[in-house]
């Protein structure tokens, strides 16, 4: 089987789960989705074992060709965070920087080094001491919010709209920042030559502004490029060209491809779109991002779901899958509370703002394409190596965060949304008095 073949097959079985995921009313899609890939997952493995067949060697054959981590990194994240990003007003997004800068950068940096600590001195009491730099490395990872996962599930809960546009300014600007941080960590932690904190943040400096400006000069470039033609139809198609040469164009200047992306997104979606589209092209380019939205969310968190089948659940490892959940989520209480310590000095917030922000600051497809690019042959004892541990505690997270999370945050925006009627009416009343 071609790799085009490959690909053919796992979009059709996408939209096919994607159908039959839509019987379920009371779970959102993607956990939907989610949910029954893992299940296929098992049976296959159960099957394979059971009736002593080969189905899930070679399932897992196919899995380990197709290169999840190349596939979304330099595939689906481009066109996702771009689709995303176009969604995004720029006067919401302004009325909210402070907060969305300070959770996307101190938010990431903080909840890392809480991962990090937390790792460094309780690893040791499960038979394992981690070097701090490997800490590091795991927590650099897990930190950054995921913008698929968190744009997919939350956006259509209608959470109030601080609250909302936080969540996603957010989990769009820390997932390029959370990638250049795990590069840099990466560098630190296995490059022969020692490097200094100055070399990690000239690096991390490079990327991150370099991605901004390329994102910016792009979305200029194809904005006088649209003012060539009068066609809505080719100007649609010219958006086409950020998440696939300007992408590539992005990694090959060594710079953030998706925070060039999202960049370029809001650009293009502010500025070049009421001036080059009619209210009809709008529509049509909502709806053509949207369907490419909708296919490749399916498409990822059906391999979300598969990759069950590429981790390795030894028995030794339950027991560091039961602490990582815990200290991911204590490390997102204190990246989100502490920021909020200034944030209510300055202005009020919706009721349960904190809240729905830990429990709404879901982990996907980025945090485990980062653990598979762990180098493999690291071997911290004879049976375990770094890659197979931090690949385990991450899904273990990320199917935690997707499966759990993901399906209760509703409840807290519920009840945001009931207090913020209430809260309401009694000023209303009240002025009525």
């Amino acid at each position: 089987m071609t790799d085009y073949q490959l690909f053919c097959v796992l979009a059709a079985l996408a939209l096919i789960i994607s159908l039959l995921s839509s019987r379920f009313h009371s779970l959102q899609e993607t956990i939907a989705i989610t949910g029954l890939a893992m299940l296929l997952s098992l049976i296959i493995l159960v099957v394979g074992k059971l009736f002593e067949l080969d189905i899930h060697i070679k399932t897992i054959s196919v899995l380990q060709r197709l290169d999840f981590q190349a596939l979304l990194l330099n595939g689906m994240l481009g066109f996702l965070l771009f689709a995303g990003a176009l969604q995004i007003r720029l006067k919401v997004l302004a009325s909210q920087k402070w907060e969305i800068l300070c959770l996307a950068l101190l938010g990431t940096v903080i909840s890392t080094l809480t991962v990090a600590t937390l790792c460094f001195y309780l690893m040791p009491l499960l038979g394992l001491i981690l070097p701090w730099s490997y800490c590091l490395l795991f927590g650099a990872l897990i930190s950054p919010t995921d913008p698929i996962a968190v744009l997919a599930i939350l956006k259509k809960l209608g959470a109030p709209e601080d609250i909302a546009i936080q969540v996603e300014g957010e989990s769009l600007f820390n997932d390029g920042i959370g990638l250049v941080l795990f590069v840099a960590v990466s560098q630190l932690a296995f490059s022969a030559e020692a490097l200094s904190l100055a070399d990690v943040g000239a690096l991390f400096f490079h990327e991150a502004v370099g991605g901004i400006a390329y994102g910016l000069a792009l979305a200029f470039a194809l904005h006088q490029l649209m003012k060539l033609t009068d066609e809505e139809t080719q100007r649609l198609l010219i958006t086409l060209v950020v998440p696939t040469a300007g992408y590539v164009m992005a990694e090959k200047l060594s710079v953030s491809g998706p925070l060039a992306m999202v960049a370029a997104g809001i650009v293009l979606g502010n500025f070049t779109v009421p001036k080059c589209f009619g209210v009809t092209g709008r529509i049509l380019l909502q709806r053509f991002w949207g369907l490419l939205e909708h296919f490749f969310n399916s498409l990822l968190f059906l391999l979300l779901g598969l990759l069950l089948l590429l981790t390795h659940l030894d028995m030794q490892l339950w027991w560091f899958v039961l602490l990582s959940i815990p200290v991911v989520l204590l490390a997102r209480c204190v990246s989100v509370y502490l920021p909020y310590l200034g944030f209510r000095r300055m202005r009020q917030y919706s009721q349960g703002a904190e809240g729905i922000l830990i429990w709404g600051g879901l982990k996907g497809g980025l945090a485990l394409a980062m653990a598979m690019s762990i180098p493999a042959g690291i071997v911290l004892t004879p049976e375990l190596e770094l890659r197979d541990l931090l690949l385990v505690m991450t899904y273990a997270v990320v199917v935690f965060s997707i499966m759990v999370q993901g399906s209760t945050v509703s409840r807290l925006i519920r009840r945001s949304r009931e207090a913020a009627e209430a809260g309401k009416a009694a000023a209303e009343s009240t002025q009525a008095v």
